[in-house]
């Protein structure tokens, strides 16, 4: 019997998951919501508000739909995996108290806490008073984390004392007494990898490991993005420093949601600083990474959909993904002003791409006559898989240089750190 899957979201990490989705053989019918033109190539747009859980509901009943699959973190932080569960739908994604893990960053260094999970030592405040003083005596670098979601941008890494002072103003500029929280750490030094689990509640599967490219321009320079490129695997995560990752960080958080009656269902990625200590966690996403999923689609070799199923109905013991052992690379075409504002433009061709290729949209959108327009801040994602990882770059910046855009960029360094 095939399977009918509702995909909610409608950036480049949707538009990988409903490119693999797709080549399921047990695939029935794919519906996306609210989609962008590139997902539209490969499935029916469901005209659906993804923020009215009662809708999106309501059009799963109707449509028979066997699996919905939420890709970005603000639906499920808002309940939306709650809303489909009680009502007798399987969902890959969290429930809401589960998504804290993401949604509240106070949330969960207090479960590190609680759990002895490794992390960065820190205090949470609600008072740009109290955290200005705090920051004049720890003095810099110091990190400054918005509690909420910030679409992978609410992180100030501050090298001086007036960085870390401009960014806690800044939090709580033009809120009231008690509104606005933030969460200040100590800066942890060591190189990152993310490593993604799939998780069912009780256990944790790995899913493939990452680097990702957050600063805006070459060099690591400029503010903080979603990320401006990303290569897959990370050399950085040998299978012992994995099993110590899994052991001391991500199985006592599984633990610790279950005990607190939220067991963790969906995928939660782990951002990690490999210190001298041993791993530590920096933060946690309940949700592919954007662009990691890009390189992580393009080197899984088995079917997506089955183990996403899996990990929605809790069983996962049996569960043995395949990966091409090759490295992937993307690289993010972004409108210029991003990640402040930006300007909606269009974009004149996009280019062919042959096997082991792929652009994937994120913030696309069809004009009035058809046009494709650039409606974001990350536009494109250049994706391709190669012989190593200086192939896959080579090939990945081909792709992005045949994009003919006048008013986008990228970096020209993704991979730096693999290729040296």
């Amino acid at each position: 019997m095939s399977i009918d899957v509702l995909l909610i979201g409608a950036g480049g990490r949707e538009h990988a998951l409903a490119w693999k989705l797709r080549q399921s053989p047990e695939l029935g019918r794919l519906f996306a919501a609210p989609g962008n033109p590139g997902i539209a190539e490969l499935c029916e747009i469901a005209a659906l508000d993804v923020a009215d859980s009662g809708a999106v509901s309501r059009f799963c009943r109707e449509n028979r739909i066997a699996l919905v699959v939420v890709g970005p973190e603000v639906p499920l932080v808002a309940g939306l995996a709650d809303r489909l569960r009680a009502d007798g739908i399987a969902v890959f994604g969290p429930d809401a108290e589960a998504a804290r893990l993401e949604g509240s960053k106070g949330f969960t260094k207090d479960l590190c806490t609680l759990r002895n999970i490794p992390t960065a030592r820190y205090e949470r405040f609600r008072d740009a008073e109290a955290a200005l003083d705090y920051v004049r005596r720890e003095g810099a670098p110091i990190v400054v984390k918005a509690d909420g979601l910030a679409a992978g941008k609410g992180v100030t890494v501050a090298a001086t004392l007036a960085e870390a002072e401009a960014a806690i103003e800044s939090c709580f500029e033009g809120l009231q007494p008690g509104e606005g929280e933030i969460v200040v750490e100590e800066c942890l030094e060591g190189p990152e990898a993310s490593l993604f689990c799939l998780c069912d509640g009780e256990r944790a599967l790995p899913f493939g490991t990452a680097e990702d490219h957050k600063r805006a321009f070459d060099g690591d320079q400029g503010p903080n993005t979603g990320g401006m490129g990303a290569y897959s695997p990370s050399a950085l995560l040998t299978p012992d420093l994995l099993d110590r990752v899994l052991r001391e960080i991500v199985q006592p958080t599984l633990d610790g949601m279950r005990e607190r009656g939220a067991p963790f269902r969906g995928v939660l990625y782990a951002g990690l600083m490999l210190t001298a200590a041993g791993p530590k966690l920096i933060e946690y996403n309940v949700r592919f990474g954007d662009p990691e999923a890009q390189v992580l689609m393009m080197r899984l070799r088995s079917d997506l959909l089955p183990i996403l199923q899996a990990a929605a109905s809790g069983s996962l013991e049996n569960v043995a993904p395949e990966w091409d052992e090759r490295p992937a690379v993307t690289v993010v075409l972004a409108s210029r002003g991003y990640p402040g504002a930006s300007q909606r433009s269009p974009i004149a061709r996009l280019p062919d791409t042959g096997e082991g290729e792929m652009l994937f949209h994120a913030g696309t959108a069809r004009g009035t006559e058809g046009a494709l327009l650039a409606v974001g801040g990350r536009v494109l994602n250049a994706t391709a898989i190669g012989a190593d990882v200086e192939e896959a770059r080579d090939r990945a910046y081909a792709i992005a240089e045949a994009v003919d855009w006048t008013n986008g960029f990228f970096r020209r360094d993704i991979a730096h750190r693999a290729i040296g």
